[in-house]
């Protein structure tokens, strides 16, 4: 029996486990966590870690009958492509998944491509951020915003949005302090709507399995609360997005495999914000396309790295599938409702918790502290949307008390520490109206007291529910002030011995 190497065994390659198992491959996993959700799947699990080249390679070449070796959803594609170069798999050369995993070197090679790139400069701790960034700048001069962010990492770790001078020295450190090279890239902002894409590439042609609208919150970081697939932008945009995605991945040489990008558009057109030589993470390679169109790009992906060239694969569906987040504040899960209800939601495909109580739970700076995901899918766009938005705000996280860092949170305390004088901790109803302000400050604390306390209410305050602004997870203040009554008990009016 033919045997696959895949490396990771997360949720993300859970599918792609599966996949090569009904395929008739004989499954063989690594990952450095040997508790990995997926580890038991295999038919062997080899406890190594996914940086150790020699070590992965030394570990293929004990496995009988080895066809192929790839990963999905993680990055280290460069293991994979050193593995297979050195055992005479099927694959790309080990410098070119180098020049897809490093993003100073990625943008390097696509600039001399002339594929559109930002303007970029990138060092390490010991260089001044200030320096590199007025050197790709006309003038010498830095223009804000700029973009820092580790040339070797993913989930949006260590990367932030540099609004003024007075951000960038935090911002730099914390960049390099997530990158396993221990450099870090400073880049021109594009201002735009970003894509994901993930593609098939084999026989000299790029087949494209999908576009993605990504949705990017919480500035100044680039905290992803959701994709919407298929795209809801017209085709003029789209065709400009692949053809930047499809010119990348040629400069790169990726000319078997897969590849997944994440493409800006801007007023000057479509840039390359990242192509790596995998598929794609966050629920997309393995739910999200899936769902859309019917067709499996990792099992094309797995044929591709075992020498078997895929049967031409069609769309079995228009369908759209909507991936949503819920997060938390910072603190300690105390309890977490409505997981089975919220799953319940018609149109619902599939609701993952990457939480339990006693968790310590954080506001995301990147995109692996979120809280779980909800996969709405259908042929409706407009109610598969609000099915995956719906059932992530239903899920209620509640934390234990007296945890100082949700006071911190709370009290507008968490900037010092991230190098950031405004705008954070966002404000969970920023937009609301002047009216409900005053109200609001007009109000004392504790509006009445009886002795005992032995009920609590919420004192209404006048329009509060006509309020249009949302919160972080998309509540109203009503949805919110409902949600406090379903996790406390205490009731909106006047009644209660204890007002607030």
């Amino acid at each position: 029996m033919k045997a696959i190497l895949i490396l990771g065994a997360g949720v993300m390659q859970g599918p792609v486990i599966q996949l090569a198992r009904q395929k008739g491959y004989r499954v063989c996993v690594a990952d450095g966590n040997d508790k990995a959700v997926h580890a038991k799947d295999a038919d062997e699990f080899v406890h190594v870690d996914l940086k150790d080249k020699e070590a992965l390679a030394a570990a293929a070449a004990g496995l009988p009958g080895l066809a192929g070796v790839m990963t999905a959803g993680t990055d280290f594609s460069a293991s994979v492509a050193w593995v297979a170069e050195k055992l005479g798999l099927p694959g790309i050369p080990h410098e070119t998944a180098l020049d897809a995993s490093d993003k100073a070197r990625m943008r390097t090679r696509l600039a001399a491509a002339g594929v559109p790139v930002p303007s970029f400069a990138y060092g390490t701790i010991d260089d001044d951020p200030e320096k590199l960034a007025a050197g790709f700048v006309p003038g010498g001069l830095p223009v804000y915003p700029v973009v820092v962010k580790p040339v070797d990492n993913m989930g949006a770790r260590g990367c932030r949005l540099v609004r003024k001078a007075s951000e960038l020295a935090t911002a730099w450190k914390d960049a390099v302090s997530h990158s396993r090279s221990g450099r870090a890239i400073i880049e021109e902002y594009l201002d735009g709507p970003e894509f994901s894409l993930d593609a098939i590439v084999h026989s000299g042609t790029i087949h494209i399995r999908g576009i993605a609208d990504r949705h990017i919150h919480f500035e100044p970081y680039f905290i992803e609360m959701g994709h919407t697939m298929p795209t809801a932008y017209g085709p003029e945009i789209v065709e400009a997005v692949v053809e930047v995605f499809k010119s990348g991945i040629r400069a790169l040489g990726i000319n078997r495999g897969a590849a997944k990008g994440d493409i800006k558009y801007t007023r000057k057109g479509a840039f390359v914000g990242e192509i790596a030589a995998r598929l794609s993470g966050g629920y997309m390679s393995g739910w999200t396309y899936p769902h859309s169109s019917g067709i499996e790009p990792s099992a094309e992906a797995i044929d591709i790295a075992c020498g078997v060239v895929p049967a031409e694969a069609s769309p079995l569906r228009d369908w759209v599938c909507a991936e949503r987040a819920f997060i938390s504040i910072p603190g300690k899960v105390q309890e977490i409702r409505n997981l089975e209800s919220a799953a319940d939601i018609p149109g619902v495909t599939e609701l993952f918790s990457r939480i339990t109580p006693g968790d310590t739970v954080r506001f995301p700076v990147n995109n692996v502290e979120k809280c779980g995901n909800v996969i709405a899918a259908g042929p409706d766009r407009a109610q598969v949307e609000s099915s995956a938005a719906t059932a992530a705000r239903s899920v209620l996280i509640r934390l234990q008390p007296g945890e100082p860092s949700t006071a911190a949170f709370l009290n507008m305390n968490g900037r010092s520490d991230q190098g950031l004088d405004e705008d954070w901790p966002p404000y969970a109803y920023g937009g609301i109206s002047a009216m409900v302000l005053a109200c609001m400050e007009s109000m004392p604390d504790v509006f009445r007291e009886k002795k005992p306390v032995a009920s609590i209410s919420i004192a209404p305050l006048q329009g509060i529910n006509s309020e249009a602004v949302l919160d972080w997870q998309g509540r109203t203040v009503e949805q919110g002030l409902a949600a406090v009554q379903e996790l406390t008990g205490v009731t909106i009016g006047l009644d209660g011995d204890l007002v607030l």
